[in-house]
């Protein structure tokens, strides 16, 4: 069984590509029967975010399940085959368990260490879960990475330190002036890092909000949107004078604020201090503001300063989470590989009791009435001929399954002793069955007209056999 990944994300293709390749909600739910309905394809899970599409799969061979997966993404998309694997990523057995383990750790991610990818992982495992989509493997699979995943975030912190310019400037602020409960706010624009901002600051229970955008008509989208109030441009004045914190981040060319309009706030407002943080490059607020008394300006120098720092800590915290997944990767590869190599070897175990006891039961019934000693050594002699026949073959097994190339062995064992109808609940009365169908073993009669030391012989012929052939 191969578990596999093919993918893209935002490091391979551009987002035009990523659009068209991604999936909806209500659209994965159909593409589970759709993939499933492939060639060799025993289990699906799809995971789609703005960033990131992945399909997993659990196949019985990875050529015939990239066949499926390239064909499926060209039904879906509307490109070629050719245009899909120029900007995919293809991965197997460890490298596709490795793979999702980094994903759930939020080592893979634009951001490092993000957090909403463990709840996105888990919510496209769970929706493949339920539609019964997902095989044992990769139930296996996915449960160790969500695991792993919240193991990793809370052994190296790697998700404690903010990295985005908005939720540093919020941080500071609280650090600044503690609770933001009942405190207002003044945003002066209205993009997307203005809004990242308010919504931190309105997490954290800012009460009044006031946006002024040179768009007033923008400005009322987002006031009303986050539950604030829209001024224009020349009511700034005012509200600097009620406000207790001001964000400024327009696309301005020049300043916005200048010192003079500063002070001339402050002169509304005695006593009370005034919190300013430009995160606009160029920069909306003078520099000159800082030697005003009362007034603390932060601008995105200071911020950047703490995102390095606070990046730097998570490239650290990183290392150590890669060092886990590996551990982890490890582990479940070797599990992994047991689990497939455990139905060979119990049937390989089986065929050598059903073959002994088929074999001894008909040596017995030639030799007539035996004493106990001489039942017991003829019992004997013929398991430790089967033990010592299957003991090389089971360690093989069992050892090569470890390796790169285990699923290999495994299913060359299998084919080389017949065992392919065999599973893991085999037991010595399905041997019979079993044995049926052996090309050229001799039938009933030939064996019953055989001399009884040539049937206890035949265990070791049979098992033999059964290999060469």
């Amino acid at each position: 069984m191969f578990i596999a990944v093919m993918g893209v994300n935002h490091r391979g293709a551009p987002v035009n590509i990523r659009e068209r390749m991604a999936f909806s909600e209500s659209r994965i739910k159909d593409a589970f029967a759709e993939l499933l309905a492939y060639p060799g394809v025993s289990g699906c899970c799809i995971v789609s975010t703005c960033n990131r599409t992945e399909i997993y799969i659990a196949a019985t061979q990875w050529e015939m399940g990239r066949e499926a997966l390239w064909a499926f993404w060209a039904d879906h998309s509307g490109l070629d085959v050719t245009e899909i694997s120029r900007y995919t990523f293809c991965h197997t057995l460890e490298k596709a368990v490795s793979h999702l383990f980094r994903v759930t750790s939020g080592l893979d991610s634009m951001v490092l260490g993000e957090t909403e990818i463990l709840g996105q992982v888990k919510r496209a495992y769970r929706m493949a879960h339920e539609a019964g989509a997902t095989n044992a493997p990769l139930n296996t699979l996915f449960q160790q990475a969500l695991s792993i995943g919240k193991r990793a975030r809370a052994e190296t912190g790697i998700d404690r330190n903010p990295v985005s310019i908005p939720y540093i400037a919020v941080e500071l602020i609280k650090q600044e002036l503690g609770s933001l409960t009942g405190r207002s706010v003044l945003v002066i624009g209205a993009g997307k890092m203005s809004e990242m901002a308010l919504v931190h600051l309105k997490a954290n229970g800012i009460s009044g909000i006031v946006v002024s955008n040179r768009s007033y008509a923008r400005a009322v989208e987002m006031a009303q949107a986050l539950g604030g109030q829209a001024i224009k441009f020349d009511g700034i004045m005012d509200a600097l004078a009620e406000a207790d914190i001001v964000i400024s981040g327009t696309a301005a060319q020049h300043s916005v604020l200048s010192a003079e309009t500063v002070a001339r706030a402050m002169l509304r407002r005695p006593e009370r201090p005034l919190l300013l943080v430009d995160i606009a490059v160029p920069r909306d607020i003078e520099p000159e503001v800082r030697r005003i008394s009362g007034v603390t300006l932060f601008d995105v120098d200071d911020l950047q300063n703490v995102v390095d720092r606070c990046w730097l800590e998570r490239q650290q915290a990183a290392c150590i989470g890669e060092k886990i997944v590996e551990k982890e990767c490890g582990l479940f590869m070797e599990r992994l590989a047991m689990s497939t190599a455990n139905p060979t070897m119990k049937a390989l175990q089986g065929l050598g009791e059903g073959i002994k006891d088929q074999e001894l039961k008909r040596a017995l019934s030639k030799l007539g009435n035996l004493s106990d000693k001489e039942r017991t050594v003829v019992e004997t002699l013929a398991s430790s001929i089967a033990h010592k026949i299957i003991r090389q073959p089971l360690l093989m097994v069992k050892q090569m399954a470890l390796s790169a190339d285990g699923h290999c062995y495994t299913q060359m064992t299998r084919k080389l002793f017949g065992l392919e109808e065999l599973t893991e609940d085999c037991t010595r009365t399905t041997i019979h069955r079993l044995e049926k169908g052996i090309a050229g073993v001799a039938n009933e009669k030939e064996l019953c007209d055989r001399e009884p030391e040539e049937s206890i012989g035949s265990v070791a012929n049979k098992l033999g056999y059964r290999a060469l052939v």
